[in-house]
């Protein structure tokens, strides 16, 4: 067995030769990867940086990200209700509720909240791959579609890498870090 390919900021490098759920995992775990890298070490004052005219922050990406972790593995994969702390929220009042709150979160509490997500949809995707694998699909949008877990992954791999050009302008402007 091969080790995966670690680059110098610590991500995991995609397989070249693999399966498909292997290079879509291997994407997204790259992606992951990288939003950690670019957030790592900041305190609440680099991850409540703000790029005028955006309101985004590299903590509302954190736990914006957990949601959507939370959201299209637990809640539309899984068939599960969401976790806290997203149950409990009024989405009505705000509608962009993770990205306001987090400026509210510690450092420490806004990573736990993103790697407890990223763990939950990590092992439901291993259970996914074994039980309907790719082709299996999940309802999603209340019942008016349904996606492939593949869709999903891939989705998944688009939603970090948008966000991941946000988070290198971000962190570029809280210290000058660049990179990729």
């Amino acid at each position: 067995m091969t080790h995966p390919q670690v680059d110098e900021q610590g991500r995991p490098e995609p397989p070249m030769v693999a399966g498909e759920a292997a290079t879509l995992l291997g994407f997204l775990d790259f992606q992951r990867a990288t939003l950690e890298w670019k957030t790592r070490g900041l305190d609440e004052a680099g991850l409540r940086t703000t790029l005028p005219p955006s309101g985004m922050t590299l903590a509302g990406l954190l736990k914006h990200l957990a949601w959507v972790e939370d959201f299209w593995f637990v809640h539309t994969a899984g068939g599960s209700p969401m976790p806290e702390p997203w149950a409990g929220v009024d989405w009505d009042a705000d509608h962009d509720w993770e990205w306001h709150s987090a400026l509210e979160d510690d450092a420490p509490a806004l990573r736990a909240t993103w790697e407890a997500s990223v763990a939950r949809s990590r092992a439901l995707v291993d259970r996914l791959l074994v039980t309907s694998g790719l082709d299996g699909t999940h309802t999603a949008w209340g019942g008016r579609a349904e996606v492939t877990l593949r869709w999903i992954l891939v989705h998944m791999v688009e939603e970090y890498a948008r966000h991941n050009g946000h988070a290198d302008l971000l962190r570029e402007a809280v210290d000058g870090v660049t990179g990729e």
